[in-house]
């Protein structure tokens, strides 16, 4: 996977370059300037890139030590035996969701970031890359790129990609990333005054002289006018310092920089970004800083939907579970960071697409018999899909739409189907995916499916899908169980669930898991994804949720990523807080006399 001697391999691999071969050296500089991924997307795809497995049929060779038979086949102790590949007998070789996957879903930028990666010699204790930026605009349709969605992934890949993602966190929990970083991505709440004054002091420190590198800083449009934040007195203040910095140089009045362009210079570093804009373009920024609590950073996961630039957390929120450093320090912290290099934690995300129904309707025909009469098919689909169902009028129309069973379609006779549903929004989730009863009064009827398997049907007030970063939030208010962030699973929890039976479960990441209402459910649903998008669900819609290819790339404090999730739940939770048992007082008297019977 990450062998120096691999013609497939890139650079962004873990792997010293002074160990690769020079004729594959030179053909990497040649591909410097080739617009490929982000850092993290760029080291899964060096996974990726393997070299094929040449195998001449379906069986592998698989040798196992010998017992004492004496047979030809007997090579020093050892015997050859024939392991079928038995994947297709298992089904992972099919792809776990078909359904609509021939429609093409606009997407935002899914892969679109030129990064070049050198990597440096080793030093004692730990390996730094260097990583720049090139852009790259141009849009993509999911058909194109299909195996960006998870969901229509066989099992297989499904669980080579997990693997691959868990591999490749694991890596860089001992490496230490060097950044080369031009455009810094600010945010923090723009409505709370508490914080918009330290966002501008950092701003403020990011855009002074003193820098090695004259960042480009991105703040939120929606401080261009607070005053709070003074985004023309920020600009003047800057321009004066660069101003005076000329004079003293040149000895001239006015400076070879002068006020006017030092004004016009400034301007140029502090830009403003929108949500259109990290949709479209989020290879535009190379690090990202969170002014806030953990809300603001599922907010910069929200933002940043494929492509996330690392992220550096300041804790200036109420708990704080995702946010690590500490803002009186950003000084120390970010002129570390940046000259020393950051460990990266590759959090993991939920990728969820809700597929809707293809209502039937009718469609005239002309038989050769007497009279008209109509067809079932499918909305949106080629006369060739028709469902041969004959109807006389709308109610029947109704009647055979309650008919449908959600269950066949999904794991039964239809699951086949492509035409049953289509998809209509897919969104990365950090924290939790929760469907649930939304306005209605009643309880929420959903069916949950993992994989081929229908699993059960609840009857609820909803039910939260977690990962494990998540188990501290909705999860836990639902009475699910604690998680390690760094734990391959999703968590399951029932909310106010009508049953004394139903209990929280925990299922491997490789699964892809479905929640849909059934036909004949009383009320629609309500999806939701980290708090926001809600979403109805009708009769016969459901919500996809699997592993996602894209991690959220949170940057760690050093030396700390071992006790840092239980030092958290224990100071913010409470966690296991009791006091102490106190232990048995005994007279003198009677301690020397028990002493003496046992003598």
């Amino acid at each position: 996977m990450f062998d120096p001697t691999s013609p497939y391999r890139r650079k962004s691999s873990m792997v010293n370059s002074a160990g690769i071969p020079s004729r594959f050296r030179q053909s990497n500089r040649q591909n410097a300037t080739k617009k490929t991924e982000c850092l993290v997307h760029q080291l899964l795809e060096s996974q990726k890139q393997r070299p094929p497995v040449s195998r001449r049929s379906t069986q592998d060779t698989v040798v196992v030590p010998e017992q004492e038979d004496g047979s030809a086949d007997n090579v020093n102790g050892y015997r050859a035996v024939q392991a079928d590949d038995d994947s297709d007998d298992k089904g992972l070789n099919t792809v776990l969701d078909p359904k609509g996957k021939e429609d093409g879903i606009e997407v935002c930028e899914a892969v679109k970031k030129g990064t070049p990666i050198s990597m440096p010699s080793e030093t004692d204790d730990e390996k730094t890359t260097t990583k720049t930026i090139i852009a790259d605009p141009q849009p993509q349709k999911l058909s194109e790129i299909s195996e960006t969605d998870s969901r229509l992934l066989t099992k297989k890949q499904l669980i080579e990609m997990a693997w691959g993602v868990r591999e490749l966190s694991r890596r860089l929990g001992s490496v230490r990333l060097r950044f080369k970083v031009k455009s810094i991505f600010l945010l923090t709440k723009p409505y709370d005054n508490d914080l918009i004054p330290k966002a501008r002091a950092l701003a403020r420190w990011l855009l002074s002289k003193d820098r090695d590198v004259q960042y480009t800083v991105y703040v939120d449009r929606k401080l261009k006018d607070d005053r709070h934040f003074d985004v023309q007195g920020l600009i003047h203040e800057v321009a004066r310092e660069f101003a005076a910095t000329s004079e003293d140089e040149t000895n001239v009045d006015d400076g070879n920089m002068g006020m006017h362009y030092a004004i016009t210079a400034t301007k140029q570093r502090l830009r403003f970004w929108d949500e259109e804009m990290c949709r479209a373009r989020p290879q535009t920024f190379d690090f990202v800083l969170s002014l806030g609590g953990d809300g603001t950073v599922l907010y910069a996961s929200w933002l940043f939907q494929r492509i996330v630039p690392p992220v550096l957390s300041f804790a200036l929120g109420s708990l704080g579970f995702l946010t690590k450093f500490d803002f009186e320090k950003y000084e120390s912290t970010l002129t570390s960071a940046f000259n020393e290099g950051v460990t990266v934690s590759l959090r993991l995300r939920f990728e969820a697409t809700v597929m809707r129904t293809r209502r039937l309707k009718k469609r005239k025909t002309l038989p050769d018999g007497d009279g008209d009469s109509s067809r079932l098919r499918f909305d949106g689909v080629d006369g060739e899909e028709d469902v041969d169902v004959h109807i006389e009028n709308e109610e029947e129309d109704e009647e055979a739409q309650r008919k449908r069973d959600l269950v066949e379609e999904l794991i039964g006779e239809e699951k086949d189907d492509e035409h049953t549903h289509r998809p209509d929004g897919t969104y990365e989730v950090l924290n939790e995916v929760v469907v649930d009863r939304g306005p209605n009064p009643t309880m929420s009827f959903t069916e949950i499916f993992g994989d081929d398997e229908h699993f059960t049907s609840i009857l609820a007030d909803g039910v939260c899908v977690s990962t494990p970063t998540g188990s501290t939030a909705y999860n836990l208010a639902a009475g699910g169980s604690l998680c390690h962030p760094e734990n391959p699973v999703m968590l399951v929890t029932a909310i106010c669930a009508h049953t004394l039976s139903f209990r929280p479960i925990i299922l491997p990441d490789t699964i892809v898991l479905r929640i849909g209402v059934p036909y004949d459910a009383r009320t629609s649903s309500w999806a939701s994804f980290d708090g926001r998008e809600r979403i109805e669900l009708k009769q016969g819609d459901y919500v996809t949720i699997s592993a996602s290819r894209y991690p959220f790339a949170a940057v760690q404090v050093p030396g700390r990523r071992g006790e840092d999730w239980i030092n958290s739940i224990s100071a913010k939770l409470g966690w296991n807080t009791r006091q102490r048992q106190k232990p048995f007082k005994e007279e003198d008297g009677d301690h020397g006399a028990r002493e003496s019977k046992e003598h």
